[in-house]
C-alpha cells in the first residue's frame, strides 16, 4: 500500500495533462514473477519510446531544492537507464511534493537547458546525444534476426552490433559478417564499427567449370605427392566451426607467415598507408590501411608475428552439408517411385551436384587443391599475444593467391584466436547502474508513462 499515494498522485498529474491511460512500473510488473521482469525489462524500452509523455519521480528531492539536487539524487545514481530517460520523446521530473523540478513549467525537460546541463554535468554524456538518440540500428535488426538480446545502458552503437553479429555467428557459423571494409569495433578486431561497412557488395568468384578443374587435378598429380594432398585435406575437414562468445572469436583458418612489410613511397605524412606486403607461399601484395605498421623483412626481423590468414569456408571440401538440406526430404518421392539399388538407373553412388560419392579420396583432395589456389579475400592479422592475434583492417579488399598450390607446406591450418581492440575501460567505471529499472527499491523511485490513447476511456461494461 505504499504505492498508493504515488499512484493516486501521478493519476492525478496525468488526468490534469489531458490522458486518460498511464502506466505505472510501481504497480504494473509482477516483481515476484522472474519470467515478467525480464520480459518487462526487454520490452519497457519500446514502451517508454512510445509514450506520450514519461514522469520521472524523485522522491529525495525536497520543495525546496536548487539546481543540482537532480544530480545528488537517488534516481541519478541507481535508476537511470535508456527507458526512463533516453528512449521517451518527452520528460518532466517532479519532485518529493508532486510540485515541477526547478518549477520548470516547460512541455518538455529534455529542452531545458538548466536541466539538461546538470544531467550532462551528471553523467558526462553530452546533452545533445541524450536529446537526439534514437533506438540503435543494431537493436532493431535483433529481431529481425530472431535474436533475443538485452539492452544495456550506456551501450556504444558498435558493441550493441558486436553483440548482435557475435551471435548470429555462434548460431550458425556464418563468418560472411567479417566480410566488410572500414574501422574496426572496440567489441572485436574482426567486426566492423558500423553497419555501413557492409554498403561495399561483397566480391564473389565465378563457380570453377569442371573441365578447368579436371585441368588443374591432372597437373597436381604431377607435381603434388598424394598423401601430402591427404594430409591437407583430413586437417581442414576436421576443423571445428568458429565459435563466437565473450568478444572472443575462435577463427578456423588457413594462415601464412608474413615475412616483409614496408611502407611504399609517398607523402611522409599521407594517411591512409600503403605497404609491400610479402608473405611465405602468396604472391606480393599492397595494403591500405589508417593503421601504423612495424616495418620488417628478413634481413631486419621483429618478435611480433603478422599473418595473412584465409578464413575457412566448409563448402570447399565440395561435400554436401546436410545441415543445410533441412527440405531435402521433401523433395524425394514416395517411397513407391524408389528404385532397388543396382538397377540400371539406380544413381545412388552421386551427391548433390553431380559429384561420386565413391570418388577416390586422392581425387577429392587433389580438386580441393585446385580450389585453394583460387584469389580469396585475406585477413592481415598481428599477434598480440602467444596463440591470440587481432584483425588489421584495410580500406580496401585484400586480395591474396598462393603462389605454386602444390607447395603444401606453405599452408599452416590452424584455430586463431581473435581478440577486441585496446579499448580505454575507463567508460565501465560510470557510476550509473544498467540495473536500476528493476532492482531499484519502488520507495526509491518511480517512472512513469502517459500513452496517448484517445481521451473517452472506452465503455467496458
Amino acid at each position: 500500500m505504499r504505492a498508493f499515494p504515488k499512484l493516486q498522485s501521478f493519476c492525478e498529474v496525468a488526468r490534469d495533462a489531458g490522458y486518460c491511460w498511464a502506466w505505472m512500473d510501481t504497480c504494473c510488473i509482477d516483481k515476484r514473477s522472474n519470467t515478467e521482469v525480464q520480459e518487462s525489462v526487454n520490452s519497457t524500452f519500446v514502451w517508454y519510446h512510445h509514450s506520450a509523455l514519461t514522469i520521472v519521480y524523485l522522491c529525495d528531492v525536497s520543495p525546496s531544492s536548487q539546481l543540482g539536487a537532480l544530480a545528488r539524487s537517488v534516481w541519478n545514481e541507481r535508476g537511470w537507464t535508456f527507458q526512463e530517460f533516453v528512449a521517451p520523446e518527452v520528460v518532466i521530473f517532479y519532485r518529493k511534493d508532486w510540485s515541477l523540478y526547478l518549477d520548470d513549467r516547460s512541455p518538455n525537460h529534455k529542452e531545458s537547458p538548466a536541466i539538461m546541463k546538470e544531467l550532462k554535468d551528471a553523467t558526462g554524456i553530452d546533452a545533445r546525444t541524450l536529446v537526439t538518440f534514437r533506438p540503435d540500428v543494431a537493436y532493431a535488426l535483433f529481431g529481425i534476426f530472431g535474436i533475443s538480446l538485452p539492452v544495456i545502458y550506456g551501450e556504444k552503437k558498435q558493441n550493441a552490433l558486436g553483440r548482435l553479429l557475435q551471435e548470429i555467428v555462434a548460431r550458425s557459423g556464418d563468418i560472411t559478417v567479417l566480410d566488410w571494409i572500414g574501422e574496426p569495433s572496440e567489441f572485436n578486431s574482426c567486426l566492423p564499427a558500423h553497419i555501413t561497412s557492409y554498403t561495399t557488395p561483397p566480391r564473389t568468384l565465378s563457380p570453377l567449370s569442371e573441365d578447368y578443374i579436371h585441368t588443374q587435378v591432372s597437373s597436381l598429380r604431377q607435381t603434388v605427392h598424394t598423401d601430402l594432398a591427404l594430409k591437407l585435406y583430413d586437417q581442414l575437414q576436421q576443423l571445428r566451426a568458429p565459435r563466437f562468445a565473450n568478444c572472443r572469436l575462435q577463427l578456423p583458418c588457413i594462415s601464412f607467415r608474413v615475412t616483409e612489410v614496408r611502407r611504399r613511397r609517398g607523402l611522409a605524412q599521407e594517411t591512409p598507408i600503403t605497404y609491400r606486403i610479402k608473405a611465405d607461399g602468396l604472391h606480393n601484395l599492397l595494403i591500405t590501411t589508417e593503421k601504423t605498421l612495424v616495418q620488417f623483412s628478413r634481413a631486419r626481423l621483429i618478435q611480433q608475428t603478422f599473418l595473412l590468414v584465409r578464413p575457412w569456408d566448409r563448402h570447399l571440401l565440395g561435400v554436401p552439408d546436410f545441415a543445410e538440406q533441412s527440405h531435402f526430404a521433401d523433395d524425394i518421392e514416395s517411397i513407391g517411385d524408389w528404385t532397388e539399388p543396382g538397377s540400371p538407373i539406380d544413381d545412388s553412388d552421386k551427391l548433390l551436384g553431380g559429384s561420386s560419392v565413391k570418388e577416390e579420396p586422392g581425387s577429392r583432395a587433389l580438386r580441393l587443391m585446385a580450389r585453394l589456389g583460387q584469389p580469396y579475400d585475406a585477413f592481415l592479422l598481428a599477434q598480440q599475444r602467444i596463440g591470440e592475434y587481432k584483425r588489421i583492417a584495410s580500406d580496401y579488399k585484400i586480395i591474396a593467391q598462393v603462389k605454386d598450390i602444390a607447395s603444401v607446406d606453405n599452408m599452416d591450418v590452424a584455430m586463431l584466436s581473435l581478440l577486441a581492440l585496446e579499448v580505454n575501460t575507463a567508460a565501465n567505471k560510470h557510476r550509473l547502474s544498467p540495473r536500476g529499472l528493476y532492482l531499484t527499491e519502488a520507495s526509491v523511485w518511480m517512472a512513469l508513462a502517459v500513452f496517448d490513447i484517445p481521451k473517452v476511456a472506452p465503455d467496458v461494461g
